[in-house]
């Protein structure tokens, strides 16, 4: 797949990204960070408000501290709203698949353990054949196993308000590259958590969110 075609689905923030209410679907991955997967994709046309949150453990309403804490099952992931007659869950897995590293198994980059594992979270039949047929097509363009499972959809949580559009909040935080507005230290981290670097060492052209 060239990056031409996967790059035409991307608009600016805040253009052609509402999804209406009757036409929205959804879509759960758990990619690493949520912080990054709730920019990459609400940079993409058809998709609505993403919801950072938690699924696939065993804790009810976990909290941040005690899902990276390793004891909950539950993975970092994101509820992506999307409009299918502007973009389709085929597009939404081909965008995701080609974001994260599907080959590490451990967690995302400088992020490990267990709440930092990539998934993709089914809800219908329709979706699980659709998401498998993406893994499968990704598997054989990069020629080496992916690690990411398709998995039954379970329980959401929404996380923590101040965890909902980190990447493009004004407040203030101190980082060990000194104090940032929560939207610069947003960019220091996933910088220094190498998240660009690697995916474009996998995928090269066939990046979409890398500049």
């Amino acid at each position: 797949m060239k990056k031409k075609l996967i790059a035409a689905a991307i608009l600016a923030i805040g253009f052609g990204n509402a999804a209406t209410a009757q036409q929205t679907q959804t879509a759960i991955v758990a990619g690493g960070c949520f912080w990054c997967v709730e920019a990459d994709f609400e940079s993409v046309a058809g998709v609505g408000d993403v919801v950072s949150g938690y699924t696939g453990g065993t804790t009810t309403n976990p909290t941040y501290r005690q899902v990276t804490g390793g004891d909950t099952g539950h993975y970092e992931a994101v509820r992506i709203p999307f409009d299918p007659s502007v973009i389709s869950y085929r597009e939404i897995m081909d965008l995701f698949l080609r974001s994260i590293d599907p080959l590490d198994a451990g967690g995302q980059f400088c992020d490990r353990g267990d709440s930092y594992r990539t998934a993709i979270f089914v809800q219908t039949q329709e979706q699980a054949n659709t998401a498998t047929a993406a893994v499968n097509a990704a598997q054989q363009e990069l020629g080496r196993q992916i690690v990411t499972p398709v998995v039954q959809a379970a329980p959401f949580y929404m996380a923590e308000d101040y965890h909902q559009d980190y990447y493009k909040s004004e407040g203030l935080k101190l980082t060990r590259g000194g104090v940032k507005t929560q939207e610069g230290a947003y960019k220091y981290y996933r910088d220094r958590c190498g998240r660009d670097q690697r995916v474009a060492q996998i995928w090269g052209n066939d990046a979409p969110f890398i500049n």
